[in-house]
């Protein structure tokens, strides 16, 4: 009984204590960035300003097509930037030319 109820403590108690499954890996940009163009081979993408509680950061989408890896990257104005989402099979859509005088 005692084996259990300490086996049961210590589980919940690591649980207790572990960082929350959605906490965002975050960085100094730059180290960030090597890594990302180290081991991934991504490039800047796209970007743009975000307006995120009252004060602007940049928005990045960093990709490879080589590896097919993407990351989104949210910078704020201190350099601290955090991984938002990351995936496989990374692809680029190629904007359509509209036929004029035709209904879209």
């Amino acid at each position: 009984m005692f084996k259990r109820l300490l086996g049961l403590s210590l589980i919940f108690g690591m649980a207790a204590t572990a960082p929350p499954a959605n906490a965002a890996s975050c960085g100094l940009r730059d180290s960030v960035i090597e890594q990302l163009q180290r081991k991934y081979a991504e490039e800047l993408t796209v970007g743009g300003l975000q307006q995120r509680r009252g004060q602007q950061s940049v928005m990045e989408i960093w990709a490879s097509p080589e590896t097919g890896t993407f990351t989104v990257l949210l910078t704020q104005a201190n350099g601290i930037s955090c991984i938002v989402a990351a995936g496989t099979d990374f692809f680029q859509a190629i904007p359509k030319q509209a036929v004029e005088d035709t209904p879209s």
